[in-house]
C-alpha cells in the first residue's frame, strides 16, 4: 500500500505564456492537464497551496463512468494499485448497525470461482490524495509544468487571451484560464461569474478519525464501506488507510459547533465499541445547491467544484465528466479546427447535467433524512440484544432501507446532452425523449446520448479503447459511402478521426444499422444511414461550432509583463 497522507506539490515556476492555464491542482485541475496534454495542447497548472493532505478525505468512490475515463488517460492500473487500506476490506457497501453490528440488507458479494473478470466498467476506491499522486507523476514524465505556491491575485482578459497575475510579481499569458481551484474559487470571483440556488439550512461533518490496531476487535479484514444507521450514527463509516476512517457527524444548526467529545461519540457509535479515537480533521458540508450561473465567461471556464457544488455524492465524478466535455472542445478551437462558439455548448451541455444530477442528490439527501427519522422511531435495537423483539425490529428496518434503496444508474451513465446546439439530433427525438431517471438506464445510441460501450474484440480490447481521442464514426453496414464522406472532409479540416467497424451481432443489437458519429467524449454527435442535405461539411459544421475553420490559429504575443 501506498502513502498517500500527503501530497507535495512540485515547487516549479509557471511558464511566462501557455494555451491553456488551469488554476487549481486539485484531482480536477490535474485531470484538466492530463485530458489537454493528451490532445496536444500546452497547458500548466498553478495552485495557491504547497501540499494536500489525505486527512481532508473528500470523495473517494469513483464509478464506472469515471473508470472509463481513468482507462482512456492512461492511469487506471495506477490508480488501481494504489491501495490505501488492505484490498481484502473492499467488501462492498454494507448497511449495519455499526462496523461490528448487525447487517440490516444483506450485500452481494461475487462469488470466487477462479474466473478472471476483465470490465472497465467497475467502480472502484481510492481517496482523492491517491488520485492526485498518480496525476501527478503522469504529468511530469510528460513535462507539463505543476506549480504549488503560487496564489492568483488578478485576470485581465482581453480579445486574444488572459493574463493571469500570481502572487510574487509573476503574470502567465493564457489563450485560456481554466478555473478548478474548489467552490471558494478565486477564478470565479475574479470572472465576475455569480452562484445560483438555495443555501443549506444546517449543516453536517465529515470527520476522519484515528484509531489504533482494532483487530482484535474488528478481525483481519474488516468492511472498508459501511452506512451506518444506529440511534446515534448515522452515514459512512469508510476506511481511508489502515488507521484512518471517515464518519459523518450531525445534522446540527448552522450556528452550533460541536465540540470534540460530541462528535468522537458520534464516531464511536459508528463503530459499535468502545476505543480510542483521535479526531484528525473535521470538516464542514452541507445539503445544498450552488452552481455557476456560466461555466464560461469569455476566455475563462469553470470545473468541478468552482462550477457546482452540492449535496455529496459523486460530485468529483462530474468535474471529471466537465473535463472530457471540454478537453476536445478547447483543443479543436486551439489548432484551429473550430470556432469558438463550440465553447459555448460546455456551459450549454455540462450546466444543465449538473442541475439535473444536483436537483436529485438534494432530494435523495432529504428523503433519506425522513428515512432516518421514521427508523430512529421504531428505535434501533443494541447491537448486544440478540432477542427475538430485536431481531424483528432489525427486519423491519431493513425492508424500509432496502424498499428506499434505488439504484443509481442513470445517475453514473445516463449523462445525455438533450438541448445542445452542436448535436445533431433526429426529427421529434428531443420531444419523444422517456424521461431522465435516477435509477434506470438502457443504452441508448441516439444522438446526445453516452456511446454504448463494451468489448469488441477476445482479448479485452473495447469500444472505447478504439475510439481513443478522436472523432469516430461507427460503421454498421456494408455501405461505406457515408464513411468515405466524413473521412475526406474530416482530413479537408485536419480533425482527427477514426472509423470503427462494427461486425459483432451484439453490438449492432445495442446500436442498430447505419452510421453513427461519436464525439471525443464518447457522446453521439449524428446517426444516420444516409447523410443529411449539406452531406458530411453540414454534419461537422454543426459538432464544431457551426462555421468551418481549417487554418491554423495563429499564434499570440504575449502582453503580459513579468513583476
Amino acid at each position: 500500500m501506498r502513502d498517500v497522507h500527503t501530497v507535495r506539490l512540485p515547487a516549479a515556476t509557471p511558464p511566462d505564456r501557455v494555451d491553456v492555464l488551469v488554476v487549481g491542482a486539485g484531482p480536477v485541475g490535474l485531470a484538466a492537464a492530463v485530458e489537454l496534454h493528451a490532445r496536444g495542447v500546452d497547458v500548466a497548472v498553478v495552485d495557491q497551496a504547497r501540499e494536500a493532505t489525505l486527512v481532508r478525505a473528500g470523495a473517494m468512490g469513483h464509478t464506472p463512468r469515471v473508470v472509463e475515463h481513468f482507462r482512456r488517460w492512461g492511469v487506471l492500473q495506477d490508480i488501481r494499485a494504489a491501495w490505501t487500506f488492505p484490498p481484502e476490506w473492499n467488501q462492498g457497501i454494507r448497511l449495519v448497525t455499526s462496523l461490528v453490528g448487525h447487517e440490516l440488507v444483506p450485500t452481494t458479494r461475487p462469488a470466487f470461482t477462479g474466473a478472471a473478470r476483465h470490465s472497465a466498467e467497475e467502480a472502484l476506491r481510492r481517496p482523492q490524495t491517491a488520485l492526485q499522486q498518480v496525476f501527478l507523476r503522469h504529468l511530469a514524465l510528460r513535462g507539463v509544468t505543476v506549480a504549488g505556491g503560487w496564489r492568483l491575485t488578478e485576470l485581465r482578459a482581453d480579445a486574444d487571451g488572459v493574463d493571469a497575475v500570481l502572487a510574487h510579481g509573476r503574470t502567465v499569458r493564457a489563450r485560456y484560464v481554466v478555473g478548478a481551484d474548489g467552490a471558494s474559487s478565486t477564478v470565479r470571483r475574479l470572472a465576475g461569474i455569480e452562484r445560483e440556488g438555495d443555501h443549506a439550512t444546517e449543516k453536517r461533518l465529515r470527520l476522519v478519525v484515528r484509531t489504533g490496531d482494532i483487530s482484535a476487535r474488528v478481525g483481519a479484514a474488516p468492511s472498508g464501506t459501511n452506512i451506518v444507521v444506529n440511534q446515534r450514527a448515522d452515514g459512512f463509516l469508510a476506511a481511508i488507510s489502515s488507521r484512518e476512517w471517515r464518519v459523518y457527524a450531525g445534522p446540527y444548526p448552522l450556528d452550533h459547533q460541536p465540540s470534540e467529545d460530541e462528535l468522537l461519540s458520534v464516531a464511536r457509535a459508528a463503530f459499535g465499541f468502545d476505543l480510542d479515537l483521535e479526531l484528525a480533521s473535521a470538516t464542514t458540508f452541507y445539503d445544498a445547491t450552488r452552481i455557476a450561473s456560466t461555466f464560461r465567461a469569455g476566455r475563462v471556464l469553470l470545473a468541478g467544484d468552482a462550477a457546482h457544488v452540492r449535496t455529496p455524492g459523486g460530485n468529483l465524478g462530474e468535474g471529471f465528466g466537465d473535463v472530457v466535455n471540454l478537453g476536445w472542445k478547447l483543443a479543436a478551437v486551439l489548432a484551429g479546427q473550430a470556432c469558438e462558439e463550440l465553447l459555448d455548448s460546455y456551459d450549454q451541455e455540462r450546466r444543465r447535467h449538473n442541475w439535473r444530477i444536483a436537483d436529485f442528490a438534494l432530494a435523495r439527501a432529504r428523503r433519506s433524512r425522513e428515512t432516518l427519522a421514521e427508523i430512529r422511531r421504531l428505535g434501533v435495537p443494541d447491537d448486544a440484544d440478540l432477542g427475538p423483539e430485536a431481531r424483528r425490529r432489525r427486519a423491519l428496518i431493513g425492508s424500509i432501507l432496502g424498499a428506499n434503496r434505488l439504484g443509481a444508474d442513470g445517475v453514473t451513465f445516463d449523462e445525455r446532452y438533450d438541448d445542445s446546439a452542436v448535436i445533431w439530433y433526429e426529427d421529434g427525438q428531443r420531444e419523444s425523449e422517456p424521461p431522465w431517471r435516477p435509477d434506470a438506464y438502457a443504452d441508448d445510441p441516439r444522438p446526445g446520448h453516452r456511446a454504448p460501450n463494451g468489448q469488441v474484440d477476445p482479448y479485452g480490447g473495447t469500444l472505447y479503447d478504439r475510439i481513443g481521442n478522436d472523432l469516430a464514426l461507427l460503421v454498421l453496414t456494408e455501405d461505406r459511402t457515408v464513411e468515405r464522406a466524413f473521412a475526406a472532409e474530416a482530413a479537408a479540416r485536419s480533425l482527427p478521426f477514426t472509423v470503427v467497424h462494427l461486425t459483432e451481432p451484439a453490438a449492432r443489437e445495442v446500436y442498430g444499422t447505419g452510421n453513427v458519429l461519436v464525439r471525443p467524449d464518447q457522446h453521439v454527435a449524428w446517426r444516420g444511414t444516409a447523410l443529411p442535405h449539406g452531406g458530411a461539411a453540414a454534419v461537422l459544421d454543426r459538432i464544431v461550432g457551426v462555421r468551418r475553420l481549417v487554418e491554423p490559429v495563429a499564434e499570440l504575443v504575449a502582453v503580459g509583463s513579468e513583476r
